[in-house]
């Protein structure tokens, strides 16, 4: 006669990543009222939602039972805590609670930054602390945007624009203000947002287009198959093409607009190649492009077939100077080979990083004179001085 044993230890092993994403917006955009409305959806059941403690928290008729201290029970079934503080101690509070068993599941994170908030710290601090980057995956950045003031608040402040330009997801708030005008009143800030962030994918609140399927599921992690959509995450052919594929309900655009024309600073472009790049010279890029000339670069994401291991692609993911761990996928999830990268940067010329990235990917560069070598090639410009 057998018997189980019931004391048979756990397998262990990775555990999986937690989807991350960032919402942000302008003072005034309507950031609270847009968790108000997500968070009654059953798909946010079991998501943490983090909210920064000096910003407006009006989720009260939500609470239902203070939990600890900074953490409270929502009705909905998600958490809200406050960052007090600091925002890893509460994130790794959140894994504590979930490792532990207080909390028994945990699908995703969201954070709400403040008004005046440049996102890019918190983004920094998921990709650069040790244990968050094993236990977050960086998701989605949803950025909001107030359609009737939102023209004249991007010229006005620069935390704006750079709120916009690195968002995934851009969403207009407070367009039922606008009922009854025609759609040319709405073209210059859509040619902004076109200017600031082409690929990002543009929803109206108004509309109940912003649900959390289609603000957080940005392609990069599915929890339901694990199979990344490539493709959607990097959505490359907006900005080769200067116009963002969210045609719906009335979102035109054209297809000639010049996608940088309205922010001599910030540009957003893309770059790709059939031609593989050895893996020594990939980290090579990147580790000049950060070190040198990180704070112009805004956002970059990409996916690089190494020389090495074609068959594998590998995913890049950096905010300014600080990038997520390389992921290597175990093939080509959308049938493409190529090598493409998006770029959004402040006052980064794209003939610059082109040349950097040809530097070190074995493309064939043309002769140039001394002189102008001295001053054209980007090795020589950065200081780069060889191994």
């Amino acid at each position: 006669m057998t018997s189980s044993n019931t004391n048979a230890p756990k397998k262990r092993g990775p555990k999986p990543l937690i989807p991350l994403s960032v919402i942000t917006g302008f003072l005034g955009s309507g950031k609270t009222t847009l968790l108000n409305q997500i968070l009654q959806d059953p798909e946010m059941a079991d998501t943490a939602v983090i909210i920064n403690e000096f910003g407006e928290i009006g989720l009260d008729h939500l609470l239902v039972d203070q939990a600890s201290d900074g953490v409270l029970e929502l009705s909905s079934g998600c958490l809200c805590c406050t960052i007090r503080g600091d925002l890893v101690t509460t994130l790794e509070d959140l894994l504590r609670r979930l490792d532990n068993g207080r909390m028994e599941k945990l699908s995703r994170v969201v954070i709400e930054t403040t008004g005046l908030a440049d996102p890019a710290p918190i983004l920094h601090t998921i990709m650069l602390h040790p244990y968050l980057a094993l236990r977050y995956r960086l998701e989605s950045v949803v950025t909001l945007v107030d359609a009737v003031n939102g023209l004249e608040t991007l010229s006005a402040h620069e935390e704006a624009r750079r709120q916009v330009a690195v968002a995934d997801r851009l969403v207009l708030t407070k367009t039922d203000l606008l009922e009854g005008k025609p759609i040319n009143e709405m073209r210059p800030l859509f040619d902004r947002l076109a200017g600031l962030n082409p690929g990002a994918l543009r929803l109206d609140a108004q509309q109940g287009e912003a649900t959390p399927k289609r603000l957080f599921d940005a392609g990069l992690y599915d929890p339901t198959s694990k199979i990344p959509d490539v493709a959607k995450w990097l959505n490359a052919e907006a900005f080769e093409d200067g116009h963002s594929h969210d045609h719906h309900h009335g979102h035109h655009h054209d297809h000639h607009h010049d996608v940088n024309r309205h922010d001599d600073k910030i540009r957003a472009f893309t770059l790709s190649t059939e031609r593989p790049i050895p893996a020594s010279g990939l980290e090579m890029f990147l580790d000049l492009l950060r070190s040198a000339h990180g704070p112009k670069l805004l956002r970059m994401k990409g996916v690089v077939q190494i020389s090495e291991d074609p068959d594998r692609p590998v995913v890049i993911h950096g905010v300014q100077h600080v990038f997520h761990p390389p992921a290597t996928l175990e093939h080509w999830p959308d049938g493409d080979r190529r090598t493409r990268m998006v770029f959004i940067t402040y006052d980064l010329p794209e003939g610059f990083i082109r040349r950097l990235f040809d530097s070190f990917s074995n493309a064939l560069q043309p002769d140039l004179p001394d002189a102008k070598a001295m001053t054209d090639n980007p090795l020589a410009i950065s200081g780069f001085k060889g191994p």
